[in-house]
């Protein structure tokens, strides 16, 4: 999976999916201090999906309507050890392939996705 690590998401979380597979841009590597905007503007131009724990993303996507495609995955998670979210966050995004078109809301016990306006 291709996707946007925002600057909020734990090294460990970005190590992980990375080992695991996963294509990860890293904000705090690439733009640290960046605008939410900015990013997710660049999510977009990259065709990255966006992780992020900043709910303010939400409010860019549905209230200001900017595009949030190919998707968002917002983790609403406790983080009790970066390891264990970690390992956590790569699970559940191994675990369902219809992340496209939709705002995720990743929480520990549920995932609720909200289709995107294309």
């Amino acid at each position: 999976m291709r996707l946007l690590a925002d600057e909020n998401v734990p090294a460990a979380i970005v190590h992980i999916l990375r080992t695991t597979g996963h294509d990860v841009e890293w904000v705090r590597e690439m733009a640290p201090g960046i605008k939410d905007k900015e990013v997710l503007a660049r999510a977009n131009a990259s065709e990255r999906f966006l992780l992020t724990f900043d709910k303010d993303f939400g409010e860019l996507v549905f209230r200001e309507r900017l595009s949030g495609s190919p998707g968002v995955i917002l983790l609403r998670i406790p983080q009790p050890s970066p390891a264990e979210v970690a390992l956590f966050v790569s699970n559940v995004l191994s675990s369902r392939e219809d992340w496209s078109g939709h705002f995720a809301v990743v929480m520990s016990d549920r995932i609720r996705m909200i289709p995107l306006r294309q």
